[in-house]
């Protein structure tokens, strides 16, 4: 998660960096509002928030390649492999945004709501895809990954509101991030990549790790114990008491 709601320099004073934000925020603001045509929204994008749309394709290329695995057989691992692949691209270009965003000392509300929305389709709804796409689709596993994904809505809308009230640095950085950053979907997206590697999939020659609880010729399909993976990641992501120190 890139910082998009401030812009810090260690050159530039505190008071100086605020009227640099406000300018941008008014201009991004007036040429939102301005009615002057069916694409005149993209005039008001700053090349940080075109990085940050980058993000978010990686993440949607991901779910696609996820169900083109579903489409086909389950030991032709190509489109899960490239799923899977396509998440860390996804983290690189979240990383650049912010970096873009305080080397040209410009940021945008729309930048900072545009981040939380790549964010979540790149480490929220893609590793649970891939997830499914991997064996866990019975009922109760679908109602914990979908857990998963709303920890993590949760968790950057709370961001959102709650950034400029945290303690901050002499930079006016945050000191910490409150509950783990969603972002680090991407162990669990580097033990799936394991997964694969070794068959541990639905149709694989080991199957899924953990098997199946409840028995699968039930009406709701049992439910695969690896899933409690995800729904201890989206617990950890909404915690208040969970402080990650920022780097």
């Amino acid at each position: 998660m890139s910082q998009r709601s401030s812009v810090a320099n260690g050159g530039v004073s505190k008071s100086t960096n605020r009227t640099l934000q406000d300018g941008g925020q008014e201009k991004q603001k007036k040429l939102l509002a301005a009615d002057a045509g069916h694409f005149s929204m993209i005039k008001a994008l700053h090349l940080a928030d075109l990085i940050t749309e980058l993000n978010g394709f990686c993440g949607f290329m991901s779910i696609l390649s996820s169900m083109r695995y579903c489409l086909g057989s389950p030991t032709s691992y190509g489109h899960i492999y490239i799923a899977l692949a396509f998440i860390p691209f996804g983290l690189f270009f979240d990383f650049m945004d912010g970096k873009v965003a305080r080397w040209r000392k410009k940021s945008s509300l729309m930048g900072q709501e545009l981040d939380s929305l790549a964010d979540l389709i790149s480490f929220g709804v893609a590793p649970a895809s891939a997830a499914f796409a991997l064996g866990l689709r019975t009922t109760l596993d679908t109602l914990l990954l979908s857990f998963f994904v709303l920890c993590g809505l949760t968790r950057l809308a709370r961001f959102n509101v709650t950034v400029s009230t945290l303690p901050k640095d002499a930079t006016g950085k945050s000191k910490y991030f409150e509950g783990t950053p969603i972002p680090t979907s991407l162990c669990m997206v580097g033990a799936m990549a394991w997964c694969v590697s070794q068959g541990y999939v639905v149709g694989g020659k080991r199957g899924v790790v953990g098997g199946v609880m409840g028995g699968e010729d039930s009406w709701w399909g049992g439910v695969h114990p690896i899933v409690g993976v995800f729904v201890g990641w989206g617990c950890a992501m909404v915690s208040r008491t969970i402080h990650i120190p920022k780097p």
